[in-house]
């Protein structure tokens, strides 16, 4: 990738900042030991998909935005954005109005204006600029984590009238465009969790028989569900384990909590399950109100997947 670095000042104005608008980028490893969450971009396809598409590096730091996102202001030279995800957005442009489709990039001038609308039938939705930005790195990511306020931007998410700098422009401007389609997710595949004995037979068949709805009580640290209560026999308490993205607890009340890139990294709850790798990023964009229902697989075939996935993630940058 050719980096021209520029004079001039190259920036974004934000206009409105949408709803949990935050960098992200591939999170933060080996250090749950000291506390510290792997957060980084929810759905990571489409956050990898975005950079390819706007001749990034693919670790780049982007946009990540839920339901609504910002609307921006460049300034600068040339350069290129791409929106990633099922999202509605338009770029203003001095004698033109473009409504934009996702997975193709565009050429920016100085003075054009970018609305992200609204995503549709999701929650995530990503936006890469073909550059560098210019932001700061803790434990070698920019990912911000506003529960614990760590990361780039004081660890906040972003409001208006917030500039967003960048350092410097890629040289290359393209118009890239890939025909790729988000698929919906009928069940969620889920191993089982260490304490699966703590509850009943009839708990366990409702876990992996009946449908559960997503709660308007989820965010980037957890996802809670509601539905039949799934009963322990055992206690409803252990004490504090480490947990990993995707592990489902179940406290008292017996409704599941899924725990979500920015989750803690102990918990006292019971472990019923653990949602596959392969699964999860469509995991985190079922929106509130969505039903699911688990399924159980083994580890040999939640390892298999995870690979298939990983393969089609690559294919698809390929593509690019």
């Amino acid at each position: 990738m050719n980096i021209k670095t520029t004079m001039s000042k190259n920036y974004f104005k934000i206009i409105r900042a949408g709803i949990n608008t935050t960098f992200q980028d591939q999170g933060r490893n080996n250090l749950y030991h000291i506390g510290i969450p792997f957060s980084g971009a929810m759905d990571n396809r489409n956050y990898l998909l975005s950079n390819k598409l706007v001749g990034n590096k693919l670790e780049s730091p982007v946009l990540e935005f839920a339901y609504q996102g910002p609307s921006l202001r460049y300034h600068g030279n040339k350069i290129n954005i791409a929106v990633t995800g099922d999202v509605n957005f338009t770029i203003k442009k001095k004698k033109d109005l473009i409504n934009g489709h996702c997975y193709q990039s565009y050429i920016l001038e100085h003075g054009d204006e970018l609305d992200i609308i609204s995503t549709n039938r999701s929650v995530y939705g990503y936006l890469a600029f073909g550059g560098k930005l210019n932001l700061q790195f803790q434990w070698s990511s920019c990912s911000i984590n506003t529960k614990a306020n760590i990361g780039s931007n004081n660890g906040r998410k972003l409001e208006a009238n917030q500039e967003i700098k960048i350092s410097d422009v890629n040289e290359n401007l393209n118009d890239k465009k890939l025909n790729y389609i988000n698929t919906k997710i009928e069940n969620i595949r889920i191993i089982k969790g260490t304490n699966f004995d703590y509850f009943s037979e009839k708990g366990k068949k409702i876990f992996l028989e009946q449908e559960f709805n997503v709660s308007k009580l989820s965010d980037r640290m957890g996802m809670r569900l509601e539905g039949k209560k799934i009963e322990n026999i055992v206690d409803t308490n252990i004490k504090s384990e480490g947990l990993i993205k995707g592990v489902i607890q179940v406290p008292a009340d017996g409704n599941p909590i899924i725990m979500l890139s920015d989750h803690g990294t102990i918990g006292g709850y019971p472990k019923i399950g653990v949602v596959i790798s392969a699964d999860y990023d469509k995991l985190v964009q079922l929106t509130p109100g969505t039903k699911i229902k688990f399924k159980e697989v083994d580890l040999a075939s939640a390892e298999t997947l995870f690979k298939l996935y990983e393969l089609e993630t690559q294919n698809l940058i390929s593509q690019i």
